[in-house]
């Protein structure tokens, strides 16, 4: 049976962690197959806080791997989808 796996990430202070999660994220980036970011943006400021997107590929483990040093990262929310076909 095949998968998708999908990853939220709300990052609270984007200024703050935003290093630290691009380093994770590029250690990983042959698991991700897509990648979206948001963030509110006015004429005056940026939202420090985002939301990335993730969809993954890849064997399990690696994946599992990309999650928990995601969710190590302080000030960062990890949430998770995955969809069997």
């Amino acid at each position: 049976m095949k998968s998708y796996r999908i990853l939220g990430l709300l990052i609270k202070d984007r200024i703050k962690e935003a290093g630290r999660t691009q380093v994770v994220l590029s250690q990983y980036s042959k698991s991700i197959q897509s990648r979206l970011g948001f963030h509110e943006v006015s004429e005056k400021s940026c939202s420090r806080v985002g939301i990335i997107l993730l969809q993954l590929q890849g064997a399990d483990s690696d994946l599992d791997l990309l999650e928990s040093e995601l969710k190590a990262i302080n000030g960062l929310e990890v949430q998770k989808m995955e969809f069997e076909y």
